[in-house]
């Protein structure tokens, strides 16, 4: 292989298509582009998300309300206040509160909130706690698992 007998590969140098140059070049007169409108004009392509002056989706959906979150958790929640009549030194799990009475119906993992007060010194073992929550059950004396 030498400088003086390297060439592109056939196919690889492509002539650039020369439009408006008259009717035999075949890209003559409109240049491809059609008759008329918008799309035909100089300075063409509009921005992404252009709706023609109708007001366009991202500006449209921030201002409705109330959109659901996607894959929102949903927990069955309870207030450490509700954990204050229980015996000292009981295991606190979702299924020893439903056989209590504490929780009537399972909505998903537990969550401790830290509304009410608590003196008895419990073993709670939850998916998640608020640091409220934390703060006044390892107050009281008891102990905290993530579940």
């Amino acid at each position: 292989m030498k400088l003086d007998n390297l060439a592109p590969q056939p196919g690889a140098k492509k002539r650039k298509r020369r439009v408006g140059r008259g009717i035999a070049a075949g890209q003559g007169a409109s240049c491809g582009f059609g008759m008329r409108g918008q799309k035909s004009r100089s300075g063409r392509p509009t921005r992404p998300g252009f709706e023609g002056g109708q007001m366009p989706l991202y500006r449209r959906v921030p201002k409705l309300k109330h959109f659901p979150l996607i894959n929102r958790k949903f927990y069955t929640v309870v207030n450490v206040g509700a954990l204050a009549g229980l015996a000292a030194g009981t295991e606190v799990t979702l299924e020893s509160l439903m056989a209590v009475g504490i929780v009537t119906q399972n909505d998903g993992p537990l969550k401790i909130l830290g509304d009410g007060e608590l003196s008895v010194s419990l073993s709670v073992s939850a998916a998640a706690f608020t640091a409220t929550a934390q703060q006044k059950i390892e107050a009281a004396g008891g102990s905290i698992a993530l579940v």
